[in-house]
């Protein structure tokens, strides 16, 4: 019952942080003009990497940010560039024709920094010092397999809404992660600034 308690407490801030529901307008936008199958296989794409990913930074990060200099506020600024570039392409774009090599499409930046991204990244820190390794690694591993299965249902959304009313949700999308490109950025350099102050 215990490790069920610690479980939770550790699933509930990764899962927030994860946010499945609202990278799937995204995913939607970037897997629009995939066919099941080949959705399919970047949807498989992108959980390997997360989870490839958030293991070996619960597990070495840490070390591997001390050796090479570099902070998750470090990975903030760089992931929200690229993903400020990828949304400004889609919002110029007159028509939707995503050309994103659909063979990276799963591990950037759906895997990486969609579903795991500096948020789940920080969190995921939190976790392991609060809870420890084997409840932090089960909850990021829960979290990735619930996205996939978030992102294998977005048919059933496309289905309901219609293919001109994806459209149009999709460039709202690419405007909201353009902001959440910002605010990343935004963040990440204010806390290099702080870290230089002190």
């Amino acid at each position: 019952m215990e490790n069920l308690k610690t479980f939770v407490l550790a699933f509930i801030p990764i899962f927030v942080a994860v946010d499945a529901i609202g990278v799937l307008p995204i995913f939607i936008s970037l897997t629009e003009h995939l066919k099941r199958p080949n959705k399919l296989r970047v949807i498989s794409n992108s959980m390997i990497t997360a989870a490839v990913v958030a293991f070996i930074f619960i597990v070495v990060g840490k070390s591997i940010f001390r050796f090479l200099g570099i902070t998750v506020y470090d990975f903030m600024v760089a992931g929200g560039a690229l993903l400020f570039i990828i949304s400004i392409n889609d919002i110029l774009r007159a028509e939707k024709t995503r050309h994103l090599p659909e063979h990276t499409i799963g591990a950037v930046p759906l895997g990486m920094p969609l579903i795991v991204g500096p948020a789940v990244l920080t969190t995921s820190l939190m976790m392991l010092d609060t809870y420890g390794i084997t409840p932090t690694l089960l909850s990021v591993t829960a979290n990735i397999v619930i996205a996939g299965v978030i992102f294998a249902s977005s048919d059933i959304i496309i289905r309901i809404v219609g293919k001109s009313g994806t459209k149009a949700f999709s460039k709202v999308a690419s405007l909201f992660l353009a902001a959440i490109a910002v605010m990343m950025v935004r963040k990440g350099i204010v806390h290099i600034y702080l870290d230089i102050l002190k």
